[in-house]
């Protein structure tokens, strides 16, 4: 069904569809700004593969020390955290005004 998916004559009306619906004016800018992007996504590309060799070589070069362990008296428990609030947090036991 489709062994000769792409032919000349295919293009040929691809074309005149394009140039039938966009003008012939506005082609060679829409081309213009393809080609624009098409550049700023290649250079893009280049720079994340050269920011990935280098994040992978600097990795290889210098390794990250492990994080430092949480011992049980560092961790705080809501109870202690009430009891050692400041006055001001507390709520006020005086009669109301």
């Amino acid at each position: 069904m489709l062994r000769n998916g792409l032919e000349p004559w295919h293009l040929i009306v691809v074309a005149l569809v394009l140039i039938l619906v966009f003008g012939s004016k506005k082609l060679p800018d829409a081309a213009r700004g393809l080609g624009k992007s098409m550049r700023i996504l290649k250079s893009e590309a280049k720079a994340m593969k050269s920011d990935d060799a280098a994040d992978t070589s600097a990795q290889a070069s210098s390794p990250v020390p492990a994080p430092e362990a949480i011992t049980p008296s560092d961790v705080v428990t809501a109870n202690e955290a009430t009891t050692t609030a400041t006055p001001a947090a507390q709520p006020a036991t005086g009669p109301a005004k």
